[in-house]
């Protein structure tokens, strides 16, 4: 029987738990600052409640409609070199501090987690995405890493993980020009673990949460905690670097430069 009690402090966040699987569904929230805002706070923190409800076995988090979560907000930032340098300190200690709970909440939670990416993941969303245990994937669903196009450095979970999963010269590829790719590009260099039709990505992510639930809890969640040790690894060496550094650039012209030039930009996959 599904208990959701523990999750009624989530206004924005969608949670159902039954039968020891959770379904966290992140809606779209559009154009407006103080939704995306809200949406962001929350993703941050629903790792720790999840962690600490007994019931849960597995999760499975995918987005509202046909997107998955697109975090990144080309207006939103190039506002931020006009404000005052106090403000855009205070501005960035919460998007670090929220940006690395989402990261080091997906991998300290000893649960494992399944990611059913059925549309666009961007900024945190593909953070998301790419951190989980198992990432499922539409084969039209565009991933992307936008931070460069947006004239900031790639921070928070690119840098860390994106070398360790489809190595250092397609990661330079992808963070270095901000390309996007489809879920079939993104499973054939080993970013995500399956791309399937994008009719099937949820009831695929639902079969292998079922399994995972279902299996011996502590050899599962022993063995994610071993594997982990390589992105507790890669957060030593490049997280919390590529976030001060992603930092820097909020205090300089680019980031309102290259957020102009961004809405024009093309950001279609590229056919292979």
């Amino acid at each position: 029987m599904a208990n959701n009690e523990p999750y009624q402090s989530f206004e924005q966040l969608k949670v159902t738990v039954d039968d020891g699987v959770a379904v966290v569904t992140i809606p779209s929230p559009g154009s407006s600052g103080r939704r995306q805002a809200a949406v962001h706070a929350e993703v941050a923190k629903i790792w720790r409640a999840i962690g600490e409800d007994a019931a849960v076995r597995c999760v499975v988090v995918t987005g509202e409609a046909q997107e998955f979560y697109v975090s990144a907000d080309a207006g939103g930032l190039a506002a931020i070199p006009g404000i005052a340098k106090e403000q855009t300190f205070e501005l960035l200690q919460r998007m670090l501090g929220e940006g690395r709970d989402i990261v080091y909440g997906i991998i300290e939670l000893d649960k494992p987690v399944v990611s059913a990416i059925n549309g666009p993941a961007a900024g945190g969303g593909l953070a998301v995405a790419l951190l989980a245990d198992l990432s499922i994937a539409a084969q039209d669903a565009v991933l992307v890493d936008p931070h460069i196009a947006l004239g900031v450095a790639a921070g928070d979970h690119a840098a860390m993980i994106f070398p360790l999963l489809c190595g250092m010269a397609k990661a330079k590829l992808y963070l270095l020009t901000s390309d996007p790719l489809d879920g079939r590009e993104a499973e054939r260099i080993g970013l995500v673990s399956l791309a399937v039709p994008a009719e099937q990505v949820m009831s695929t992510a639902m079969t292998y949460a079922r399994r995972l639930a279902d299996g011996p809890q502590y050899a599962t969640r022993f063995t994610k905690r071993a594997l982990n040790q390589w992105l507790r690894l890669g957060g030593l060496t490049a997280h919390d670097y590529s976030a001060a550094l992603e930092g820097l650039n909020f205090f300089g012209a680019e980031l309102r430069q290259a957020a102009e030039a961004f809405n024009v930009r093309d950001t279609t996959p590229p056919r292979r």
